[in-house]
């Protein structure tokens, strides 16, 4: 879906929320031959029994971008990713974790040398199905303003 959403239509505290997505071991496996990140905690299930966590977990760039591709629902052609910031992951994902996000307009202001911009600030927040977070992080839009004063 395409829709133009300029910096004055976004509202403070404005939440959408998005539906659940289970991890796999498929996922994590991709992921690794991707990123070349075969670390023990993800890949090695008998190591992981020796640890306090007890089993694999998926890797935090892994969480991230699936948490981040749940939200993209819509082409603005209007805004666009500027950056993110505070990135955590203060609790694990494990193979067949459901997760789902949350996101909530916590800030706008103006861009400081272009009138024609402003940034919006998008708190997203991941967590699995027993309610606990497993990711946080803000993501930032640099959006088109409508009117420039």
């Amino acid at each position: 879906m395409i829709e133009e959403i300029y910096y004055e239509d976004y509202q403070l505290n404005h939440e959408r929320k998005t539906l659940g997505r289970t991890i796999t071991e498929s996922d994590i496996v991709l992921h690794a031959g991707q990123t070349g990140d075969f670390f023990p905690h993800h890949m090695d299930a008998e190591w992981c029994k020796t640890q306090p966590f007890e089993q694999r977990i998926a890797h935090g760039t892994l969480t991230f971008a699936v948490g981040v591709g749940m939200t993209a629902t819509l082409i603005n052609p209007v805004a666009m990713t500027y950056g993110y910031d505070r990135l955590r992951f203060p609790n694990p994902v494990h193979i067949n974790d459901t997760i789902s996000v949350t996101v909530t307009i916590t800030e706008k202001k103006d861009h400081p040398r272009r009138p024609e911009y402003g940034f919006v600030t998008e708190r997203l927040e991941v967590t699995k199905q027993d309610g606990s977070t497993v990711m946080v992080v803000d993501h930032i839009l640099l959006a088109n303003k409508r009117e420039v004063k």
